[in-house]
């Protein structure tokens, strides 16, 4: 099934045309025990560009 995630970090290295070429995406909580809204998160795939 593919997958298409829209990425705005355009400094990520897998940001392809503003979307993620990533191979697996990890999303983990943002300093709290219990995510409430998308700001209560982070991706843990992110990797700048070189």
């Amino acid at each position: 099934m593919p997958q298409n995630i829209k990425c705005n970090v355009t400094e990520c290295q897998y940001n392809s045309n503003v979307m993620c070429d990533a191979p697996m995406v990890q999303v983990n909580r943002s300093h709290s025990s219990q995510a409430d809204s998308s700001d209560d998160t982070k991706c843990e795939t992110f990797k700048p560009k070189m």
